[in-house]
């Protein structure tokens, strides 16, 4: 799928692949910190940051406020 039909930027696309594969093999969203250590970045300002602009686009939605409670959408 290419980034024109999803609509995520190759960061985005990263990290949303990173928070997919984290699900299926834990059944559970990751950390921030998980996220950062799969996607290579140490910022986890930068993360919250990709996370949050995932979440604006209704890819991924937290039912708490961490975000190792997110779920994904399609």
């Amino acid at each position: 799928m290419s980034r024109q039909t999803t609509g995520l930027s190759a960061r985005q696309e990263t990290v949303l692949r990173a928070v997919r594969e984290w699900i299926a093999e834990h059944g559970e969203g990751p950390s921030v910190r998980q996220v950062g250590a799969r996607v290579g970045l140490s910022s986890t300002s930068s993360v919250v940051y990709q996370l949050g602009r995932l979440e604006e686009l209704g890819r991924i939605s937290r039912t708490g406020p961490r975000w190792r409670t997110c779920r994904l959408h399609p």
